[in-house]
């Protein structure tokens, strides 16, 4: 199974506000840069999408070491998603799952993939990360720059 590294994050100004994601893709020397932004979101919702974009870019079945500064989506992934599913996508209050669409579609983009998980601080100096934040600051601002336009 081949291996491909894969940094994200995302970025909101205001939350909610204009925000943007990225996602680095890595196999060996070859490198993809992704992002993309919404008029109206939250940073959750953009770093769920800088996720799920990624391994959706993905052609084959890989093992996948994927690099986030997201607490969020480590854990939601890791420990609170099975126990949502079980639950028909409720939490342990019984609330509605927030982003429950993200959380579906990245549920179905991890099936296939060998996932490891790495969490880094963001902002503390880690190139990669540091790489995905200025691409996800500047969609954020592309986005927020066109809405203003629109005006």
């Amino acid at each position: 199974m081949s291996a491909v590294e894969l940094f994200t994050d995302g970025a909101c100004l205001g939350n909610p506000g204009p925000g943007g994601w990225a996602a680095l893709l890595r196999h060996g020397r070859h490198e993809r840069e992704l992002s993309g932004g919404e008029a109206d979101t939250t940073n959750n919702r953009m770093e769920l999408l800088a996720v799920i974009s990624g391994l959706e870019a993905l052609r084959k079945h890989c093992t996948v070491a994927l690099t986030t500064d997201s607490q969020y989506v480590m854990k939601g992934v890791q420990e609170w998603m099975p126990r949502w599913i079980a639950k028909g996508w409720r939490t342990a209050g019984g609330d509605p799952v927030k982003n429950r669409d993200l959380w579906e579609r990245l549920n179905a983009a991890l099936v296939g993939h060998q996932t490891q998980w790495h969490w880094v601080r963001g902002h503390d100096g880690h190139a990669e990360n540091e790489r995905v934040d200025k691409l996800a600051r500047s969609a954020a601002e592309t986005v927020r720059d066109a809405a203003l336009e629109a005006r």
